[in-house]
């Protein structure tokens, strides 16, 4: 997919796409990873299995996620097992990593066929006051029906965050308003509600397809929830 430059909103476009290149310095940092050995002992690939994705195989953290959708309904990861599922922080207003994270998404969605009904996207918004459940909707909706948008009040958010050791930070533009920087990157959970791997921005599509299809042959435990 091409991504095409979005000059109006050039300045933070230049912060979200800094923050997206030193993520994996960052994920680093808190991993314990050092230049020489970039996967650890605890994300070493398993059961034969290579991924093009940051192996995080027993990670301890990213466990919890539990917020209303845009529905005003409760979602909770595990009602997604048997599927491949994306967990993505970011903003609607986003000028460029969020929109095209979500748009790869649906594309990847589109490339397995059949199969890309076992994967399911969820979007956690780190803006709640400005991303209210009308505007989530229509922005995920608009992208892919399938997607499920998750908020709450900014106390939950942060807990999330910290759960999924997921930065993100308000930051005033010169018109007044504000933009946020975040962690550019996707969490992505195999069918048996197990995280797997962190998905970098910029990671090519047909590398995060062909990791998708190795955790889609993965045994499938229990019946995915109805959208």
């Amino acid at each position: 997919m091409t991504r095409k430059p979005f000059s109006r909103f050039d300045a933070p476009r230049r912060r979200t796409l800094m923050l997206a290149a030193t993520t994996a310095l960052s994920l680093s940092a808190v991993w314990g990873l050092s230049a020489c050995d970039q996967i650890s002992d605890m994300t070493k690939p398993k059961a034969g299995l290579k991924f093009n994705g940051v192996d995080i195989t027993g990670a301890t953290y990213a466990q919890q996620l539990r917020l209303k959708d845009f529905d005003g309904r409760m979602r909770d990861l595990s009602e997604f097992k048997g599927k491949v599922v994306f967990v993505f922080f970011g903003f609607t207003q986003c000028p460029d990593v969020c929109p095209t994270t979500m748009a790869e998404l649906a594309e990847l969605r589109r490339r397995l066929g059949p199969d890309g009904e076992k994967v399911q996207g969820v979007f956690v918004s780190v803006d709640p006051e400005r991303d209210t459940p009308q505007v989530l909707k229509g922005y995920l909706q608009a992208m892919d029906p399938s997607f499920v948008g998750l908020t709450g009040s900014p106390e939950e958010i942060q807990a999330v965050s910290r759960e999924f050791k997921v930065f993100y930070q308000k930051v005033e533009t010169p018109s007044g308003g504000y933009t946020i920087d975040h962690t550019a990157g996707s969490y992505i959970f195999d069918p048996k509600g197990q995280v797997r791997l962190f998905a970098r921005y910029g990671m090519p599509l047909d590398q995060l397809t062909a990791d998708v299809r190795q955790l889609l042959n993965l045994p499938a435990v229990g019946a995915s929830a109805a959208q």
